[in-house]
Order: C-alpha cells, then structure tokens, then sequence
C-alpha cells in the first residue's frame, strides 16, 4: 500500500482527487494522510467527501476515514465498473472535480457511462463547466473514448443547484496525443454571464474586454442564465486554435466590481497569448493524468507551477512511465510521457 502526505507540494484536495483516480486506474490500494493540513479548514469538505464517496462506487471500494474533516483516508480499490450514476455534493462545490476524480478510470472501463453530477458548475478555483467542455474534453477525446457532457442547469457559488450530465463511451486502452502547437487561430469569443443580476454588470465587462484586448463587437456577448437557483457572474474568453481550444475565466464576487472580475479573465488570457504553448496553466495540469495513463505523447506548457509539479511527483507513485520536463528558450516547458 502506497501511503501518500496530502501536505505536499500545494497540499490542496487535487492530491487527494488524483491519488483516488490514479488507484483506481492501477488497482493500487494507497493511504493518504494530512489531508488539507494547511488549509482554513484542514481535513475533508464535502466536495472532497463526494469525490471519495464516488471513487468508492464505481470501484467497489473498501475505504475508512470517509467523513466531513477526516484527515486521512485508506482507498482500497476492486474493479472499475462502467453504469449509471449520480452524485450530489449538497452545496456549491465543484462538479467538475468531482468528475475529475472518476473519469480516468472510467474511459477504459469495460461498459460505458452516464454520470449526472450535482452541485456547482462554475466555481471559483475550480474548473468551470465550459473549460471542460471545450478544452480538456475533445483532448480526451483525441485518445480512443468518446465523452459528451451536458450543462442542463448552471450552478454559481455559494446557491450551487447546478447539473451536469456526463456520457462515456470507453475504449479498450488510451492512445497518446502530440500537442506541440497550437496552429492557426479560428475564432475568438468573449462571453460575460450574469444568473438573477442587472445585464448592466455582463455589459460593463465586455466593455473592459473590449478596451484591454481589442476584440470586436462581434466576439462579444452577453448571456442572461436562466436555470440557475442563485445569482452569479463569469465572464469566460475563449480561444479556438486549429490544435486547442483554451479557456479563461472570471468570477465575480459581492463586493468585487464587474471590471475586475473582467481583469482576471484578461490578463489570464494576455499571458497565454505571449507564449508560443498550446496549454495553458491549468489544461496542463488537466492533461499530464491521461497521457501518464496512456504512457506516451507530448505537449508544450507555458510553464510549471507548483500544482503540476506536485501532480508529476504523484503521478511517478503509481505509474512506472518516464515523465522528462525540457525547459525551452522561454518560460515554456515540453512535457514528453513514455520512453
């Protein structure tokens, strides 16, 4: 059994997410302990616990210490089964993690899936709905499995309410993927969303995208969510290369102006565009658990941060595939998995 320090590195639940993903592919009982140590409030949080509570089903797992501020859990994993199922995380918390922990196993399970997830669909530090579905998804699904995901209801923090439904159809074994460039630029869109708030406040923001990078009228536009229970606002820039597609957000909070929340999703996106790499900060971190399980490809980054490199030292625990990062003229790093 493998025993993992859930304070390393960043020491934030991806550790835990990740190690419950990665057992479950290898079938590698492990033990995790410190979870959160860091953290405002250390141990387990309901979204974590839903992502455990998940693993534990579509594996049929033997697990202890499975409760709201446990510190520290033992994961014992049997067979991964493909089926239906549901999770509600009973709060705001991120769907997207969720899924993030049960989807890996679940492209090469040996009957397909439907997952409906519950709870929230766009969250701040997490990924939002639509990064998933237009960045990290057709990646995956250059890999073998086909998986379709549906936003039936948007969820903001803190009401959450959302719902997300996810199809996968898997394959026999994952195929790793190049991505070296991010080839020619074919669209650009910034949308700003407000759920149960003045339209004034999308309006504002585009107005800020529209000055800080040049983008025309015809690249912007408001949405007025209606499903949500609860008031929210994002405002996400999208970038569709011929190779990638990336995705840049921003929340909006009480107390924080819309031009602000405008701000993080622009200076986010200015960063990306000054780098030659086709993933970004966080589709990197994304991408490095499908290829490690598929044990070959290659893509280049526009940097490391501490998450990544937390995720390749825990990627090395439970899989034997040779992970080298080679530092380019820039900041840029290219990550190449397999021999």
């Amino acid at each position: 059994m493998i025993t993992i320090d859930g304070s390393q590195g960043e020491g934030g639940g991806q550790i835990l997410r990740s190690s419950l993903a990665l057992s479950m592919l290898t079938g590698t009982p492990f033990r995790i302990e410190k979870i959160r140590a860091g953290r405002k409030k250390p141990g387990l949080l309901r979204q974590h616990l839903t992502a455990v509570q998940a693993a534990t089903r579509v594996c049929q797992a033997r697990v202890t210490g499975d409760e709201i501020g446990s510190t520290h859990v033992t994961f014992e994993p049997s067979e991964v089964r493909g089926g239906e199922y549901a999770f509600s995380i009973g709060t705001a918390g991120s769907t997207t993690l969720v899924l993030q922990t049960v989807l890996l196993p679940l492209l090469t399970a040996k009957a397909p899936s439907q997952i409906v997830l519950e709870g929230g669909t766009h969250n701040p530090h997490a990924p939002p709905f639509d990064f998933l579905d237009r960045a990290y998804l057709p990646l995956v699904n250059r890999m073998g499995p086909k998986v379709r995901a549906t936003l039936e209801r948007a969820g903001f923090f803190p009401a959450g309410g959302g719902r997300i439904v996810v199809e996968v159809k898997p394959a026999a074994t994952l195929t790793g993927f190049e991505l070296l460039e991010r080839g020619v630029l074919k669209r650009r869109l910034a949308q700003a969303t407000v759920s149960r708030l003045p339209v004034d406040i999308a309006e504002r923001e585009l107005r800020l995208v529209s000055k800080r990078l040049g983008w025309s009228d015809a690249e912007l536009q408001t949405h007025e969510e209606r499903t949500s229970p609860g008031p929210g606002n994002v405002v996400t820039l999208i970038l569709e290369h011929e190779h990638v597609t990336e995705v840049f957000t921003g929340f909006g909070e009480v107390g924080r102006a819309a031009e602000t929340v405008a701000a993080d999703a622009t200076i986010a996106c200015e960063r990306y565009v000054k780098s030659g790499a086709p993933a970004g900060e966080y589709l990197t971190d994304q991408i490095m658990l499908p290829l490690a399980a598929a044990g070959s490809g290659a893509f280049r980054a526009t940097g490391l941060s501490s998450h990544a490199r937390t995720h390749l030292d825990l990627i090395a625990r439970f899989l034997p595939v040779p992970i080298r990062a080679e530092q380019e003229d820039t900041s840029d790093v290219r990550l190449i998995f397999g021999a």
